[in-house]
């Protein structure tokens, strides 16, 4: 049996607990573009990676290019006003203390921009517990499969490899991501989809990272 020895976070929703907002971000860009505001409770049902195929459920159609710059603009100006006060997630600090000590290694890898992540990260001050801090560089309308591949590419001189590693994340894109590199997943029901969504990746869904952690440590090839 090959056990679990690193972790792949993501942030936004895992790490980070930004839900309340993402909603308040998410409402106050549709005031915007003209949309009914929504509940968590529908956001979290609706919500898909890549975006554009969120705004697709609510339109009815893809948006346009032009539509999504529009889109994207808007709510990133609303969250990252409304995430300031954002804080980790309950037990993360602790958590990613004691994988570190237990001498197993963990990444952080997530599609917010890198050069917004990065800061957010030291500024919590759980920087030094990973290997490495990957945030998205490209358009901000793709999955994680292919940044993942790259996240594990630049890992690989460390000793990293994707059969001992799980990726912990919020969203349904996370899990397709690890099956395309070939590592494990395990989703909190903490972020951006429903447990009922989460189910359909086939994967374990737990509510709480410290049952995030366990599953990931238990877990073997």
């Amino acid at each position: 049996m090959t056990h679990t020895n690193h972790i792949v976070w993501d942030w936004n929703g895992t790490l980070l607990h930004d839900i309340d907002a993402v909603i308040a971000a998410t409402n106050a860009s549709f005031a915007e573009l003209g949309f009914a505001p929504i509940t968590l409770e529908t956001y979290r049902e609706l919500y898909v990676v890549p975006v554009p195929k969120f705004y697709e459920r609510l339109m009815g159609r893809l948006p346009t290019e032009a539509e999504w710059l529009v889109m994207d603009e808007t709510f990133h100006r609303h969250y990252w006003a409304a995430a300031a006060d954002a804080g980790l997630t309950e037990g993360a600090r602790d958590l990613l203390r004691e994988w570190q000590l237990g001498g197993l290694t963990q990444s952080l890898l997530s599609l917010a921009p890198h050069d917004r992540l990065v800061p957010l990260v030291r500024e919590h001050g759980i920087d030094v517990h990973f290997l490495r801090v990957d945030g998205r560089t490209g358009p901000s309308h793709t999955s994680k499969a292919g940044q993942l591949v790259r996240h594990m590419e630049a890992l690989h001189a460390t000793g990293v490899t994707a059969d001992r590693t799980v990726l912990i994340g919020d969203a349904v894109d996370d899990a397709l991501a690890a099956a395309h590199v070939g590592a494990r997943a395990v989703l909190y029901t903490g972020g951006s989809h429903s447990r009922r969504s989460l189910e359909s990746a086939g994967v374990p869904v737990v509510d709480s990272l410290a049952e995030a952690v366990l599953t990931a440590r238990e877990l073997a090839e």
